[in-house]
């Protein structure tokens, strides 16, 4: 009897000291540590234990890193599983989070970025929508292998939307022919984009990622003033050029009070297949003191690489197919996440109503 007090009170023992690792463990995804209340159970048997966690964002690819850092620490095998769920804080409709994907010009990679960003976010158990708010050129349907497809509608009045990858997309380029030219005056391509937001059955999404189209013209404006959007992320590469546009961009949304959650520099650097180096072709450091002169983080510094190029021209799932050049996706989207949950912590829920005015 005295001897299984005393092996219960060792695994308590145990208990506590992995519930005071676990709440000091601290990183960019959990800048204050892991909060008891995340912590659902910690199981205690022979030489190992399991813990459960619950996070309020996605962040499933912690559970490895936590696992590890755990096992090293504490001199046992230690497994940490991950379940995601939301706080259940609505946006817009069912939509919890609705991010900004911009660039203030075309050619930074902005589509693909978005893309894999959404990729990503699933992968780490979110739920997740794009829309492509590119009317003049949209990008979505063609990066998620999705050219030929159509909406189908239950009422001729709301489009369902298309699902690819677990990911639900909306874009114009569904409705008109990929060899057609949108000739549209600003007016009514704010009008397209303002169906296809509120017309489509989105359902209940963790995150509506849009894919911006480049510059800050009406359509920008159209969804920065009537749409209730978290935040925005900025694409850019390191050329002085783009650096200089990508810096409108951030303005415009200082303008209308829109936080800018982070920057990601595109094509980076390009690593040479055969001596490992990086290069620098496009520049260097120009997103990273981008980021510093307007006080924002450089969430991702994406290499220039083929694998990218491919998956984007033939329309698959680079995460399953390139795990390595995937991760820079990865940590953006867990960064991301992470920061969005901090940030409602500290803002009050508002009830928006958006018109057509």
């Amino acid at each position: 009897m005295f001897g299984l007090n005393k092996l219960f009170k060792k695994d308590n023992q145990l208990e506590q000291q992995i519930l005071t690792k676990l709440t000091a463990f601290k990183n960019s995804v959990f800048p204050l540590g892991i909060e008891p209340q995340w912590v659902n159970n910690i199981e205690v048997k022979n030489s190992s234990a399991t813990v459960s966690l619950t996070l309020p964002f996605a962040a499933n690819a912690q559970r490895q890193l936590l696992s590890a850092a755990l096992s090293e620490q504490l001199g046992m095998r230690v497994e940490v599983n991950i379940e995601i769920q939301l706080p259940t804080r609505y946006q817009y409709k069912k939509i919890k989070h609705i991010v900004l994907v911009a660039s203030g010009k075309g050619g930074v990679g902005k589509s693909t970025t978005a893309a894999n960003l959404a990729l990503a976010l699933s992968a780490q158990g979110a739920s997740v929508g794009v829309l492509d708010a590119d009317i003049y050129g949209p990008s979505i349907p063609s990066l998620f292998g999705a050219i030929d497809e159509q909406p189908t509608t239950k009422d001729n009045k709301t489009l369902n939307p298309i699902v690819k990858n677990g990911i639900k997309i909306q874009s114009i380029g569904f409705l008109v022919p990929a060899d057609n030219a949108t000739v549209w005056r600003g007016p009514m391509a704010s009008q397209a984009l303002n169906q296809l937001l509120n017309e489509t059955q989105w359902g209940e999404l963790d995150y509506l990622i849009v894919d911006m189209p480049p510059g800050t013209g009406d359509i920008q404006l159209t969804m920065t003033q009537k749409v209730p959007a978290s935040g925005a992320l900025i694409v850019t590469t390191p050329q002085d050029l783009a650096l200089l546009d990508a810096q409108k961009g951030i303005a415009m949304f200082n303008q209308v009070n829109l936080p800018i959650l982070g920057l990601i520099e595109n094509m980076s650097h390009y690593i040479c297949t055969h001596c490992g180096q990086k290069n620098h072709i496009f520049g260097h450091l120009g997103g990273e003191q981008l980021a510093i002169r307007h006080g924002v983080p450089l969430l991702a510094q994406i290499p220039l690489n083929i694998q990218i190029r491919e998956a984007s021209e033939q329309g698959y799932n680079l995460l399953t197919q390139h795990v390595d050049i995937a991760e820079h996706y990865v940590s953006c989207a867990q960064a991301m996440s992470s920061m969005l949950y901090y940030q409602t912590l500290s803002t009050p829920v508002v009830d928006i109503v958006i018109t057509d005015d």
